[in-house]
């Protein structure tokens, strides 16, 4: 079968009658979604609704039992989650222990070398590599992270932890960012620098965030996705989900619509 694939030119992102069964559960049921070129795009539904599962399916940690996923107008349903990142779409992670010793400087030198093809030697690209060190100091400023970036990872604030994920997944340098829940477990005092970091993330990355934050859905999102119990239930612009009766009815009880009624 050809892999290339009619799409629209804008379309970055399409996920086409996504499909997966856990022996006789249905935990995705036929979802499509379309992520347009520099999209704000929101996936949103209650605990249990199968966000977490989609995810997985997009970015090849899971298989799907029926459908497809096609980037850049390529089918990657196939591919390997290393495979999907190499193609330009990249998911942020909680913080792998793996790098609780090292600083965000040393952090991001071992992702940027590694982006350029520089293999695991960040030690010595980061002193004789300018595009390294440019790129380090780029991300460092960027994600307010220039002031911490000599401290061990295991002992940042968490909200700066947060930070340095998303600038880890930045330095991947990703067409498509899938931004997995960022302002959770994060203190109120240290929300508002992560707000404004997603805020001004690059405007040619599309984006789909992945929150149960309603302020920073609604704040972020230009277009949104609602899945209740692994079904599209529907999608729309924020104005669009905030009037939406079925939406209300969803979420009546969680008091995640009072934000905008």
């Amino acid at each position: 079968m050809n892999t290339k694939v009619n799409s629209s030119s804008e379309t970055v992102l399409s996920a086409q009658s996504l499909e997966m069964r856990f022996g006789g559960i249905v935990a995705t049921n036929k979802v499509s979604l379309d992520l347009k070129k520099g999209a704000r795009h929101a996936l949103i539904g209650p605990n249990g609704a199968g966000k977490t599962t989609f995810i997985n399916l997009l970015t090849g940690v899971l298989q799907p039992t029926a459908g497809r996923i096609v980037l850049d107008g390529e089918d990657i349903t196939t591919l390997a989650p290393n495979e999907r990142v190499g193609r330009g779409m990249v998911r942020t992670f909680q913080i792998n222990q793996l790098f609780d010793t090292m600083t965000p400087l040393q952090t991001l030198a071992l992702v940027v070398s590694q982006h350029l093809g520089l293999g695991r030697s960040w030690w010595r690209s980061l002193g004789h590599s300018t595009p390294v060190a440019r790129r380090c100091e780029e991300l460092l400023t960027q994600f307010h992270l220039a002031e911490v970036m000599n401290q061990r990872t295991s002992q940042l604030a968490y909200g700066k932890r947060r930070l340095l994920e998303i600038a880890i997944a930045l330095a991947c340098e990703p067409r498509v960012l899938l931004l997995d829940e960022p302002v959770a477990g994060v203190p109120a005092g240290e929300r508002e620098e992560l707000l404004q970091t997603v805020a001004a993330l690059p405007a040619d990355v599309s984006v789909l965030l992945i929150e149960h934050d309603m302020d920073l859905v609604f704040s972020f999102a230009t277009r949104m996705t609602v899945l209740v119990n692994g079904t599209l239930l529907t999608e729309g612009t924020p104005d669009e989900i905030a009037a939406n009766p079925e939406v209300k009815a969803v979420y009546l009880g969680h008091g995640e619509d009072a934000h905008h009624d």
